[in-house]
């Protein structure tokens, strides 16, 4: 365990979770079309199955074999699941879909659900800086940019609800720390343990980004962009395996 890479871990996580702010300062001031905002979630999409491909699965695979692997990418998919179930019955069914923003009621679901998203995503970021080679950046550039629509349309939401602009941002502002917190989490709690338990919670991590992305990210992206959510995703996908590659 390195105290420099512990800080690491929480200054990406934190940078990751600063998306949250831009999403919230374009939802309360401009007027993005949401067809915009749905190309950035195709493309987001994209590099992160990329991720999960490529940085997480294969990694843990190499680490764990394939039974214990297969284990905690379900365990990590079915937990997401139930809990993903739970806010969707709340109102937070919609919190990465620009083309539903929230209302009065459902808002604070949403944003509730924004950060139960984080916690897989910040956790893997973490973890990444284990092996001491530094951040995933793929990983990070794909946190990243899955954070902004959706912080984007709970603002939106929140502020036509009535919430005074100063608690919307410092409602991001705390769920940005928190991913900064989550990330350090991740490295602390894991660095020390064996490789096997790593892996598991790598292949956990991915099983709860997958079905986070097929529950919300991909919805989004296809509703505003039929025509081109295929090819925008793609086109993500071979971003984020370039920067998985060292290629970019």
């Amino acid at each position: 365990m390195n105290a420099g890479d512990a800080g690491l871990a929480f200054a990406w996580g934190l940078a990751s979770g600063s998306g949250l702010l831009i999403g919230a300062v374009i939802g309360l001031y401009a007027n993005l079309p949401r067809r915009a905002v749905a190309l950035v979630m195709g493309f987001g999409s994209g590099i992160l199955i990329s991720v999960i491909a490529f940085d997480l699965m294969d990694e843990a695979f190499g680490h764990a074999g394939l039974l214990p692997v297969v284990g905690g990418f379900l365990g990590g998919a079915a937990l997401f699941t139930v809990v993903s179930i739970a806010l969707a019955r709340a109102g937070g069914r919609h919190r990465k879909r620009s083309a539903h923003g929230p209302d009065g009621a459902n808002a604070r679901a949403i944003a509730v659900g924004s950060i139960m998203d984080n916690i897989p995503e910040s956790i893997v970021i973490g973890l990444s800086l284990i092996d001491g080679k530094g951040v995933a950046i793929a990983t990070f550039v794909a946190v990243f940019l899955s954070n902004v629509p959706e912080a984007l349309s709970s603002s939106a939401g929140m502020k036509a609800a009535g919430r005074k602009v100063s608690a919307v941002f410092r409602l991001w502002a705390v769920t940005m720390v928190l991913s900064g917190i989550l990330a350090l989490v991740g490295y602390l709690v894991f660095a020390g343990l064996s490789s096997t338990a790593t892996a598991l919670m790598q292949a956990a991590g991915a099983g709860a980004l997958l079905a986070m992305i097929a529950d919300t990210m991909i919805p989004e992206a296809f509703e505003e962009t039929h025509d081109a959510a295929g090819l925008v995703a793609a086109i993500g996908f071979l971003v984020g395996f370039a920067l998985s590659h060292g290629l970019a």
